[in-house]
């Protein structure tokens, strides 16, 4: 679960982008007036994003000039991470017509963003049951949302590559025309990180994978390879008296899910489940 400040955060701003100075049109409701309202999911999916739905209520009912009868409760049926099916009630939600009126565009904006990354990350998690290899995300995420959707993936059942520039090293192409060496950009990484920081190398041929290998590399990238390169890179690294651990990543498919299931490699990753994602449909309906 991530910091409630995070959340708290993402809500406010979709809040204040939403709602502005006001909703004109929830005016039109009485203000005494209560109401129930059913969430209903239109599609069969994997849960993701209560905790932004509930939290978006929330900052509702104890905004300024509100008072006790903005009050809303929601009832929860799911989980995130659950499987859900089509035309099933995921919530209810009892109180203030008003607040439920102005809420309820932005809290089911989160929730099928989220559901949709967490439905994505689960199709392609399907794949690779069989086998002992972990997908995982990328930086390819939605600007201001990247924390949001990587705990999207792990309610996916995938897991989750470094959080943004600060927390690993990955050496790609750019890197090593800068620097000028795959050895030496591995060398200058070794001497300005900490000793227990992994150190992982893009590499897009076997030339360049055996110059990270004997730059003892933790972590390959094997880029964009095709399957019989792949298995070539394998074998190499199995021979190395230090082999790296070899993610693959580049033209990751459903279609070709199933035959990397077969190589001996470690990690997949793929920016497809947070960038090319569906949102869910989701409908709230009063009674």
């Amino acid at each position: 679960m991530l910091p409630y400040s995070t959340i708290k955060s993402h809500v406010t701003q979709a809040l204040s982008e939403d709602i502005g100075s006001g909703d004109i049109t929830a005016a039109l409701i009485p203000a005494s007036n209560q109401s129930t309202a059913h969430l209903i999911c239109r599609e069969t999916a994997i849960l993701c994003g209560k905790h932004w739905f509930n939290e978006v209520f929330q900052q509702l009912c104890t905004a300024p000039a509100t008072d006790t009868q903005s009050a809303v409760e929601i009832l929860w049926h799911f989980d995130d991470g659950d499987s859900i099916r089509e035309d099933q009630c995921i919530c209810t939600l009892t109180g203030d017509a008003r607040t439920i009126l102005t809420g309820e565009r932005t809290a089911m904006n989160f929730l099928q963003t989220l559901s949709g990354t967490a439905t994505t990350t689960a199709h392609y998690v399907k794949h690779l049951k069989d086998s002992h290899i972990k997908l995982l995300d990328t930086r390819k995420t939605i600007p201001g949302l990247r924390e949001a959707q990587k705990y999207a993936v792990f309610c996916g059942g995938g897991g989750n590559h470094r959080h943004g520039l600060f927390d690993g090293i990955l050496i790609k192409e750019n890197h090593i025309m800068a620097v000028g060496s795959i050895t030496k950009a591995v060398e200058t990484a070794r001497n300005i990180s900490p000793h227990t920081l992994k150190i992982e190398v893009e590499v897009e041929n076997l030339t360049e994978l055996q110059e990270a290998l004997a730059a003892r590399a933790d972590i390959l990238l094997l880029d964009n390879m095709d399957n019989k390169m792949l298995q070539q890179a394998v074998s190499f690294n199995e021979s190395n008296k230090n082999p790296a651990k070899l993610e693959v990543s580049g033209n990751i498919t459903h279609e070709r899910l199933e035959d990397l299931a077969q190589i001996g490699i470690d990690y997949i990753s793929t920016g497809a489940i947070t960038k090319h994602l569906r949102a869910i449909d989701f409908s709230l309906r009063f009674e």
